[in-house]
């Protein structure tokens, strides 16, 4: 009995998963509880049937506009290469909360871990003293 009521509990913990579709341009659309979407880079129609049995109309689906997130300029150009010293400067720490480009931050500019890429930093005074 008391297995059964583990294999429920984690049933029911699987079963509130919420669906995230994440878009190209970095932004999110969470889906709610049973709602169900058509992903395609073609044109959707919708079949319109009319009471004459005779007509059949087909109109265009409109694209949703709804996301949950959007992307946050972080202040750098995504052709920098990460870590350098130009990147450095122009990166916005904590623009885009904790994420690997925030940790490779840390990592590669904030070598004294104050919180700022500034001439206290190991990187910044290897390009002073080139």
């Amino acid at each position: 009995m008391k297995y059964l009521m583990l294999v429920l509990a984690l049933f029911s913990i699987s079963a509130s998963a919420s669906t995230v579709i994440n878009s190209d341009d970095g932004s999110t659309l969470t889906l709610k509880q049973g709602e169900m979407i058509h992903i395609t880079k073609d044109t959707l129609y919708r079949q319109q049937s009319y009471n004459n049995g005779r007509t059949i109309q087909f109109k265009v689906y409109p694209e949703t506009t709804r996301r949950d997130y959007v992307e946050v300029d972080t202040g750098t150009d995504p052709d920098m290469l990460v870590g350098s010293h130009e990147w450095c400067k122009s990166y916005i720490p904590w623009s885009e909360g904790l994420t690997f480009t925030m940790i490779a931050w840390q990592r590669s500019c904030d070598s004294n871990d104050d919180g700022v890429y500034d001439e206290d930093d190991e990187e910044w005074v290897k390009i002073l003293n080139q």
